[in-house]
């Protein structure tokens, strides 16, 4: 039996890698999406030295177009995906920045918009004929409602996110495609007790498998 694929929009050192090593320890094979084409050789390596069979797709969430089109090159040339995670958000801390509408559409562009493109791009006829799941790395914001007072522009996209989730579950579950956001709601360290990444990502698998609960608070 051919493996199966996972998608990982936002590699990196934190969820993104976790999330990806955490189905690749489940047989799946990787591909690994982020804008730094440096950083993804590096990823690569170190998951070719682990044994897990991996591929690489430079993408900028800020320009949906360079979502939508390595979501296309990685299906022409590996087949429909199994899973597709959209692990984005900007983390850079407000500080004193001024936080406008312009801040805030490139911001949303990045955090939320650009993972409907991603959701809509994969949920073709035959996705759903694999009972394809698409997840995202939401914020405990959404279920708290507790604002973080450095991240108020992540706060309010994460917000926004939640709810796309919950638009795309309904749309998308009666053709036979999970959709689900796992809401993170601490911030994640290697070696923390409960929000080291390692941890966070198996909350993705429980989800994955379990297929029940749409939107799970951690």
């Amino acid at each position: 039996m051919a493996k199966k694929t996972i998608i990982v929009i936002g590699a990196g050192k934190g969820n993104g890698n976790a999330i990806a090593r955490e189905f690749a320890s489940h047989d799946f094979r990787v591909v690994l999406m982020a804008r730094n084409r440096e950083h993804l050789e590096e990823y690569k390596k170190e998951f070719k030295v682990e044994g897990i069979e991996t591929y690489i797709k430079e993408m900028d969430a800020s320009k949906p177009e360079t979502v939508v089109s390595a979501i296309k090159e990685t299906v022409n040339n590996l087949g429909t995906p199994d899973v597709l995670v959209y692990n984005v958000g900007v983390t850079e801390p407000d500080n004193d920045r001024k936080i406008d509408s312009k801040l805030l559409l490139e911001r949303y562009q990045i955090d939320c918009a650009s993972g409907w493109d991603a959701a809509m791009t994969v949920a073709t006829d035959e996705f759903a004929k694999k009972n394809g799941a698409i997840l995202f790395t939401g914020g405990g914001f959404a279920k708290t409602f507790a604002p973080i007072p450095f991240l108020k522009v992540l706060c309010i996209d994460k917000a926004a996110q939640n709810a796309m989730n919950i638009v795309l579950h309904h749309e998308l579950e009666p053709k036979g495609i999970f959709v689900g956001n796992v809401l993170v709601s601490g911030v994640v360290q290697p070696g923390d007790p409960k929000y080291d990444p390692a941890l966070v990502a198996k909350q993705f698998w429980k989800m994955y498998t379990e297929r029940k609960e749409f939107e799970v608070a951690y």
